[in-house]
């Protein structure tokens, strides 16, 4: 390893070379007491920007590693699509145990990461096929000497570590600091055979006026894996949030079909599963108190459903939606929904619109959305926050969404900084 900006790495080498009695034992301890990666000032003096250097400690007790992979959400993934990963290998520092990589990045970037230590031929591990890619996310490991609670495992795989520069977006509803707000109900329904899962806020029933609602796409993940409930729960508690009815969809298992402008899909949504959580939870029937969220897919649906059917669903959150879709289909162009923005005449809906600007392959089509929203007197909030396609961002601005739309925070046609 020839580069060493870090001050702690270049102290370490130094310290190692001078044959100084424990002087890795000592940076693990430092290391251990900070927590990693380390965070340190920017090389080149602009406080917007940090170094961040990444570490992985070599296992004496396994067989050592011949090289280790450090995969930062979308970071990496950008660079598997070029079909190039070597910049991503980590060095090891000369005469330690000691695997680091350092990057530098603006001081507001968030993103989920792993290390995946290689055993075997360098070119093995640096394979950027699909099949490769997916069992590389599926032996992935989290840093153990992180000190930020993990993005839990999902899919099959394992924990993710989260790097959360200093000036990233504060989350001060997806942790679990501080005394646990009341609890609310969660409970397993199945509707029309569908499995939903229903969050009721605390003291449900107390209340006689109907309770604002909310419909969680993918609710395999924000339920059982994100513990959404929690996060509306302290929401709650902190009246960030209205007394609301949480439905979570599950839509993982027909996920193309359903989340890719599905009108029978959106009408379920509005004719079936509404109607039910009413009836069943005293749900709010006012499009106005009613919203829709998704992710990737699910942003693309979620501002579908307020195009499709405005006379239900009043409020949409987007976060990194998918609004390419479709491909190479000779019945819709390309950037469908946004064409149908720009074309139709204007919905009474209000939406809220976030995307990373990591985002390589869905920046310029949110963009595009927001700029004919525009254009076209939308009620919305437009934000783009530094970081990819990572549940350890959508948490926080879920969060955000939630609060602006149906909390009642002051960001009507409001829009996020951009570049």
């Amino acid at each position: 390893m020839t580069a060493l900006p870090s001050p702690a790495l270049s102290a370490l080498r130094d310290g190692v070379r001078a044959r100084i009695p424990g002087a890795e034992a000592e940076f693990w301890l430092r290391a251990g007491r900070s927590g990693t990666p380390l965070v340190e000032p920017d090389p080149e003096g602009d406080p917007a920007h940090r170094l961040v250097t990444f570490l992985w400690r070599e296992d004496t007790a396994d067989r050592p590693a011949s090289d280790v992979l450090l995969l930062v959400h979308t970071v990496t993934d950008r660079d598997r699509h070029t079909g190039d990963l070597t910049r991503h290998l980590m060095r090891r520092v000369e005469g330690t145990g000691v695997w680091a990589l350092s990057h530098r990045m603006r001081a507001d970037h968030r993103a989920s990461y792993q290390f995946l230590p290689g055993r075997g031929p360098r070119e093995e591990l640096l394979r950027t096929d699909r099949i490769s890619w997916r069992a590389a996310l599926d032996r992935a490991v989290p840093d153990p000497l992180s000190r930020t609670p993990v993005l839990p495992p999902y899919g099959g795989r394992r924990p993710a570590s989260v790097l959360s520069l200093p000036d990233a977006p504060p989350q001060p509803y997806a942790g679990g600091d501080g005394a646990a707000p009341p609890r609310g109900t969660t409970l397993e329904r199945e509707v029309d055979g569908r499995r939903v899962s229903v969050h009721l806020p605390p003291g449900h029933g107390d209340s006689a006026e109907p309770y604002a609602v909310a419909v969680l796409l993918d609710g395999e993940i924000w339920g059982p894996v994100l513990d959404a409930g929690s996060l509306l729960d302290r929401m709650h508690a902190d009246a960030a949030l209205p007394p609301t009815v949480a439905l979570l969809v599950d839509t993982m298992e027909h996920r193309m079909d359903d989340l890719s402008c599905n009108g029978a899909f959106v009408d379920w949504l509005a004719d079936t599963l509404l109607p039910w959580a009413r009836a069943e939870f005293g749900a709010a029937s006012r499009p106005e108190r009613t919203l829709v969220a998704g992710q990737s897919a699910g942003g693309l649906t979620a501002a579908y459903a307020a195009y499709r059917r405005p006379d239900r669903f009043g409020l949409a959150v987007s976060q990194s939606g998918s609004f390419w879709w479709p491909e190479n289909d000779p019945e819709r162009a390309e950037e469908w929904l946004t064409r149908r923005y720009a074309a139709d005449e204007r919905r009474p809906v209000r939406l809220y619109l976030e995307v990373g600007l990591q985002e390589w392959m869905l920046l310029a089509e949110n963009r595009r959305l927001r700029n004919v929203l525009r254009a076209r007197g939308y009620d919305f909030v437009y934000r783009e926050f530094n970081g990819g396609h990572d549940y350890a961002c959508w948490r926080g601005g879920l969060a955000d969404a939630l609060t602006a739309l149906l909390g009642g925070a002051d960001t009507a046609g409001g829009e996020g900084a951009t570049p």
